[in-house]
């Protein structure tokens, strides 16, 4: 590889923001309130849908950070490129149900490269699935997805991502986990980067068939005021996660990103 292609790889996370955009708002029946930003470091869009008919909020975004240095959250997995210029881009979504019978879930694909001789460059990614009240047809349909997404590039990438998302998404000072698992995957360059590129983009793909279905299943279960207080209470939860042990998270505080964003 004599570069990596980074507007083919924007070009699709572009197409994936607004196919994730459209898809959610049309089951939703609510319009996202779209915000376009740029700055010194880069640019990307914030879609928020929030009090819809089914989802009390979702976010949707897309980043394209370009800077000088590569913040501690990546460089220490990665000491030969500190300091050294780099490109990181990416798609995160998060969907938060008003009905506490359809599970939170996440998704997120993101390529990074970085300027050096060796052209250091790979993709990462994943989505997730945190039921409050989680039944087990849901999870079977949730793991084929994921299942299906990976089993084209390799037959054991599956099982490694499942259980690196059960590793990841892990709440050690609690020893629980977070949801029902999912996929994982980071550091990713094996195969090449057309290879690696596909399967990224399978992942991105089949979020919404992994999703939408359990989301269709569960939206009209009734529910009382005990199923509310719980699910708020297991959402503090999901926020705990995110601030004490994501790497995402830290990544885009040491990068200078878009705090309105995260």
């Amino acid at each position: 590889m004599t570069a990596a292609p980074s507007e083919t790889v924007r070009a699709y996370l572009l197409a994936l923001h607004n196919h994730l955009c459209q898809s959610i708002s049309a089951e939703d029946k609510t319009p996202f309130h779209e915000d376009k930003w740029s700055s010194v470091i880069g640019d990307g869009r914030t879609h928020i849908l929030r009090d819809g008919n089914l989802f009390e909020q979702v976010g949707v975004n897309f980043s394209h950070i370009r800077a000088s240095a590569l913040p501690e959250a990546a460089s220490a997995r990665h000491p030969e490129i500190t300091g050294r210029p780099y490109q990181a881009m990416g798609v995160s979504l998060v969907c938060h149900a008003l009905n506490p019978y359809v599970p939170t879930a996440h998704m997120n694909v993101r390529f990074f490269m970085a300027d050096d001789p060796k052209e250091t460059w790979w993709f990462g990614g994943g989505f997730d699935l945190t039921p409050i009240y989680g039944f087990e047809e849901d999870a079977v349909h949730w793991h084929t997805q994921a299942y299906e997404a990976c089993q084209p590039f390799g037959k054991e990438l599956y099982s490694r991502f499942k259980q690196w998302c059960d590793e990841y998404f892990f709440l050690p000072h609690r020893d629980e986990q977070r949801g029902v698992g999912g996929l994982f995957f980071d550091d990713f360059n094996e195969g090449g980067f057309d290879k690696a590129f596909a399967l990224t983009r399978s992942i991105g793909d089949h979020f919404l068939p992994a999703y939408l279905p359990i989301v269709q299943r569960r939206r009209e279960t009734p529910y009382g005021s005990s199923q509310r207080e719980f699910q708020l209470y297991r959402r503090g939860r999901y926020v705990e996660f995110n601030l004490v042990c994501d790497r995402g998270t830290r990544f885009g505080l040491q990068s200078g990103g878009r705090i309105e964003s995260s």
